[in-house]
């Protein structure tokens, strides 16, 4: 039997409503293609070999998986790696969607969804995956506006059973207490990582207040973002991640684990080899005084 000590169950668990999760999870958005994702000219991923990290993952106990009908290639669509690799799910998978953008077959984005387009995109979802419910939707926002219609047209979903639990995605605190007052929330995917503004430190401590996962993603990227790990990383970073016999991902990675018992990471990889070292960093314990480190570096605004 595998021991605990090197899967995702080392980090811990957090609930997703109802859902048990191991707080190292994974990312499918870099899956469909290798650099970085939805650019026109992305080179789609072997199959084989998204699929093989797809089961590996599972093998080490991953089971919260982030996805979108909208994360695909000219060839490769997350959504269905993951049917292709993990059906018939295990019990205690946990799959996560999100809704609101869309892209055409060529790839470019479109408008954000009305209201009555939502039913479309969780239908697409639901037959990308095979499934006849999804575990988890978040709406992405894009602006500062209202999210009540939006999220009320989830919530009727969620009322007819093709939606099990609601969450939010780059949204402001306004539109968590909006959404609120509809449905229950049970995560926010914000950007999050080193060098966090106090409003985004403020946001997470709050969404942990009321037992709401926070699910940061670009928390490896830093300023990155799409393009994946940036080289641009603080020479703090670097001298921890030397001292450790670990890489600079690893410690950002653990970092923000550190954040609150309510952070759940999402690393998405399509190496087998990096997808080892984030399972393992589930592990990792940082010490107070790495922690404070971290906690000073502030990179650039992008």
């Amino acid at each position: 039997m595998t021991s605990h000590t090197n899967t995702a169950a080392a980090s811990g668990t957090w609930k997703l409503g109802d859902l048990t999760v191991n707080r190292i999870g994974f990312g499918a958005m870099r899956l469909p293609q290798h650099g970085e994702a939805f650019a026109a000219d992305a080179v789609p991923r072997d199959r084989d070999q998204a699929i093989r990290v797809l089961r590996r993952a599972v093998e080490l106990g991953v089971n919260h998986i982030d996805t979108a009908a909208f994360y695909f290639s000219s060839l490769r669509c997350a959504n269905e790696l993951i049917n292709r690799a993990l059906a018939p799910y295990p019990d205690d998978l946990v799959i996560a969607t999100k809704v609101g953008p869309g892209r055409d077959p060529s790839g470019q984005w479109l408008p954000p969804a009305t209201p009555e387009q939502l039913r479309g995109q969780v239908e697409e979802n639901l037959r990308q995956l095979g499934r006849d419910h999804l575990d988890v939707v978040n709406l992405r926002i894009v602006g500062t506006g209202s999210v009540a219609e939006r999220f009320g047209a989830l919530a009727e979903l969620r009322e007819a059973g093709l939606i099990r639990h609601l969450g939010l995605s780059n949204i402001r605190p306004h539109h968590l207490a909006e959404a609120q007052s509809i449905a229950p929330v049970v995560c926010v995917q914000n950007m999050y990582g080193i060098g966090a503004t106090p409003e985004q430190q403020e946001f997470l401590r709050v969404c942990g207040e009321q037992r709401i996962a926070f699910v940061p993603f670009y928390s490896i990227a830093g300023t990155g973002r799409d393009g994946g790990a940036t080289a641009d990383h603080s020479p703090e970073v670097h001298a921890i991640a030397r001292a450790r016999g670990v890489s600079t991902a690893q410690i950002r990675l653990a970092w923000t684990l550190h954040q609150g018992p309510h952070v759940l990471a999402i690393p998405g990889t399509g190496d087998p080899d990096h997808l080892t070292q984030n399972v393992a960093t589930g592990s990792l314990r940082l010490s107070e005084d790495e922690l404070a480190t971290l906690d000073s570096v502030h990179h650039d605004a992008a």
